[in-house]
């Protein structure tokens, strides 16, 4: 099981023939649901697994979770790798790794729809 993240850029149809073209994407990203309480004591679970729940809906309004939430992680890595996946798979360096370079994403294309499949 696992966490699937998309930036996309929805395209509008049409105004005179309703054709709509195929949504850009920006990002994709997965991670393992083993992260997920980790995620939590870092405070960015709902911003990486429920989105919506929160009411964010563009990459610009994620970022400020994003940029708090890697600061948490990295200011305390041993509170954190407690835990870690006994079967390895997720990991502290795994969840560090994933929001830093979905951070990046959100800061390149700040206008993108944030999009998740869990």
């Amino acid at each position: 099981m696992s966490l699937s993240v998309y930036l996309v850029k929805q395209t509008e149809p049409c105004h005179c023939c309703g054709h709509q073209e195929e949504p850009e994407w920006f990002y994709t990203a997965n991670i393992t649901h083993n992260l997920g309480k980790m995620a939590d004591h870092a405070g960015i679970y709902k911003a990486l697994w429920r989105p919506e729940e929160i009411d964010i809906k563009s990459a610009n309004e994620l970022i400020p979770l994003l940029e708090n939430g890697l600061a948490t992680l990295k200011a305390d890595p041993e509170k954190f790798k407690q835990y870690d996946a006994p079967n390895g798979w997720g990991v502290y360096a795994n969840l560090v790794c994933f929001v830093r370079d979905y951070l990046e994403a959100c800061k390149a294309n700040p206008e993108a729809s944030v999009e998740v499949s869990r």
